[in-house]
């Protein structure tokens, strides 16, 4: 058994697509090698000049072989003979014929291993998929950045591999600086050793642990806390082969500035790690990143990089001063200039339609109409200042300081803040009744619009984040408890070129008159601006149910991680219910109900009664309505299940009246014996027609009661809880 070792050496790959090429690369060559070794060992690495990968014990030969084959029946079409025969490389006379079927044998000469590498190698870097690539010098190859070297080592031997002009050998080098020497590596095995003598960590995991250890020392020992910064830290991690953390300061003058200010100068453009105090408040050291050990201690290091922060903290310095001069209401008439979407207008139109839907929202959050509506006017103010201009990244926290600044109320600027939010999974979520008014009219109106104009996502590809839009809108109703009619807020509103959307039954009482500048095309309404335009826009008629289909979709990916069964889901939406809080409430009491004993045992008597009443529906040519006669009940069992639904009722309409559900599964579970007495002791189909009939709608009146929680049909079977309980 031999080891192979690749490197590819270059110039400074970005630091965002190293990962991904060092995965890929370990991948692709496990994905083509398993022919040759199923079971493979392999270590990836990566820094800024290289990407390599060491695949540990693949045989120095593969040995001949011969493989049988089944191919087609005798009598085939004779296409499908051509097509096995073309597909394995054979003529007619390699087939031979057993048991009326043909077979062949498949023979594999031995090769040499290092052959069969230098074939797979040479492909895989000519299909190498970086986001990015370049050509140089006068070759046609193209790489990531210009390619200086290849080394390629099997069982301690070159590979002839050729790539872009370039001969693999055994060479690899050191440290730009520190060690800018040749390396000979004679075998895989002491690649990552060589490499550390002169100063070149290439394990990425080993080097960011490195950084993290040195970054935390340099905190303590200034007794500060660091900022957590998982992003930076990786980012980090791939610009630098040798990293050495140096302590920072800022400059007094500019520690007035807001905190975020600060950490983004120093994040964004210098990837500086930000310190804090014990009391969160931020520090006036940072901390750097190092490629490079100095004699001074990096003294020099250090005095270069507080000089190139002062000069970005005085342009903040220079925005945060000039921006605070002009009122947020007048930055908003900035946004008038500001395209949103071709179709949809301005920046300014949407905080127009913003302003609309947060008022229309702030009855269910119970908010105060005029802070919502003043919030909802200054939300996009800061997009056109000059500190957001130059660090996008700031917008709604610089709005929420400049209306700080000039006297707005604090529910108005948290808001301004707080409804971009949640921008993740793990982004807080806003809690403020304004603030959530507000985020919920910002992200409905961006779902609402680009859905009218035909802007959905399509398989991964979500240019406007509409899914995690849709997600936020989720957790904002579901964390903040607001009972939304969802439904009745997917309404497209006026924007220069979308025109509001009509309803199906609205269309259908207009007359013909008035649709001389509107018309029906298939499933969409055709709206006009005016009759003299040849533009118009396509709004879907049944815009509401797709999206709200986009909703559930997004609910029950939120819901399955809390551990609720999709069958579950399916049962509890089956009838359209928009009011995400319920629909959460009823699929965890049904999710309770179905996992205890009575519950699964209830599921199989209702699967029994609704099985029997499609048979005995479908016999008669008839629905049985669930309309039970006193009088035709003959039998205890009968009359005991009857008067027990009936008894329920009442407490049961209660219950969900009241959405206790986890008290409409309790009073449910107590049919539970008179089901089981009745399918153990009567005949449904009875011989007297009319007591058959008035047991099969006795049946209804079962299925009718489990209905009444969620769609019992849709449950697949007793739960899994149940099972291992038994």
């Amino acid at each position: 058994m031999a080891d192979l070792l690749l490197e590819l050496f270059s110039e400074e790959i970005p630091a965002r697509m190293q990962l991904d090429a060092q995965d890929h690369l370990a991948a692709t060559l496990e994905a083509k090698l398993k022919d040759i070794s199923p079971k493979l060992s392999l270590v990836a690495f990566s820094t800024p000049r290289r990407i390599a990968v060491w695949v540990k014990d693949l045989p120095v030969e593969q040995a001949a072989s011969e493989t049988e084959i089944k191919g087609p029946k005798l009598g085939a079409p004779d296409a499908a003979i051509q097509g096995f025969l073309k597909k394995n490389n054979l003529v007619q006379a390699d087939l031979t014929e057993r048991d009326g079927v043909y077979f062949a044998v498949l023979k594999k000469e031995g090769r040499q291993t290092a052959d069969a590498l230098k074939t797979i190698i040479e492909d895989m870097l000519h299909a190498f998929p970086w986001p990015k690539s370049m050509r140089w010098g006068s070759g046609e190859q193209a790489w990531v950045r210009p390619l200086h070297s290849i080394l390629c080592l099997f069982d301690g031997k070159v590979i002839p591999v050729s790539f872009a002009g370039i001969k693999a050998g055994n060479i690899t080098r050191g440290h730009r600086f520190l060690a800018p020497v040749a390396l000979t590596v004679s075998n895989a095995g002491d690649y990552e050793a060589t490499l550390e003598k002169t100063r070149v960590y290439p394990n990425r995991e080993k080097r960011k642990a490195n950084i993290l250890e040195q970054l935390q020392k340099a905190a303590d020992s200034a007794k500060l806390v660091l900022k957590k910064d998982d992003g930076l830290l990786s980012e980090v991690t791939g610009l630098v082969e040798w990293p050495v953390v140096l302590t920072g300061s800022i400059d007094a003058k500019y520690m007035d500035l807001p905190k975020e200010v600060l950490v983004t100068e120093m994040r964004a453009h210098q990837k500086y790690f930000a310190l804090e105090n014990a009391d969160g408040t931020l520090s006036d050291k940072f901390l750097i990143t190092s490629n490079m050990v100095s004699t001074d201690q990096g003294q020099a290091i250090i005095a270069g990089n507080e000089r190139v922060l002062r000069a970005r903290l005085a342009d903040g310095r220079f925005f945060w001063d000039m921006d605070r001069k002009k009122p947020l209401t007048e930055w908003a008439q900035g946004l008038k200039a500001v395209t949103f979407h071709a179709k949809l207008g301005t920046v300014a139109d949407k905080v127009d339609r913003i302003e609309k839907r947060a008022l229309q929202l702030a009855p269910y959050a119970k908010a105060d109409t005029k802070l919502v509506a003043q919030a909802a006017r200054l939300c996009k103010a800061d997009l056109v200042t000059g500190m957001v201009g130059e660090f996008p990244e700031l917008q709604g926290v610089m709005g929420r300081y400049y209306a700080k600044a000039q006297g707005e109320n604090e529910s108005v600027y948290d808001a301004i803040r707080d409804h971009y939010k949640p921008q993740g999974p793990t982004d807080s979520v806003p809690t403020n009744a304004v603030s959530a008014c507000v985020a919920l009219a910002d992200k409905l109106d961006t779902l609402v619009s680009m859905f009218a104009i035909g802007e959905k996502p399509t398989g991964s590809k979500d240019p406007f984040a509409l899914r995690r839009a849709a997600l936020g809108i989720i957790r904002i109703i579901l964390d903040n408890e607001l009972r939304l009619p969802l439904k009745t807020l997917f309404v497209v509103q006026n924007a220069p070129s979308i025109a509001l959307h009509k309803a199906h039954d609205k269309l259908a009482k207009q007359t013909e008159a008035s649709l001389k500048e509107k018309h029906q095309v298939g499933k969409y309404v055709v709206v006009n601006e005016s009759a003299s335009e040849d533009i118009c826009d396509v709004v879907p008629e049944n815009l509401a149910e797709i999206l709200y289909d986009f909703f559930v979709d997004r609910l029950k990916v939120q819901l399955k991680e809390k551990g609720i069964r999709h069958d579950v889901i399916n049962a509890v939406i089956a009838n359209g219910d928009d009011d995400f809080v319920r629909v959460v409430k009823r699929a965890k009491a049904l999710q309770n109900f179905l996992g205890s004993e009575d519950g699964a045992n209830l599921l199989t008597g209702y699967k029994r009664a609704s099985n029997i009443l499609v048979i005995e529906e479908k016999k008669d040519n008839q629905r049985y309505p669930g309309g039970v006669e006193l009088l035709l009940l003959q039998e205890i069992a009968e009359k005991a299940l009857f008067e027990k639904m009936c008894d329920l009722d009442i407490p049961l309409e209660k219950a969900l009246q009241n959405e206790i559900y986890d008290q409409a599964g309790t009073l449910l579970a107590t049919l539970r014996p008179y089901v089981d007495h009745f399918f153990d002791s009567i005949l449904v189909n009875a011989e007297n027609r009319e007591v058959r009939s008035n047991r099969l709608n006795l049946l209804a009146q079962i299925k009718r009661r489990l209905d009444s929680i969620a769609n019992f049909a849709l449950i697949e079977g007793e739960s899994k809880e149940h099972k291992k309980a038994a």
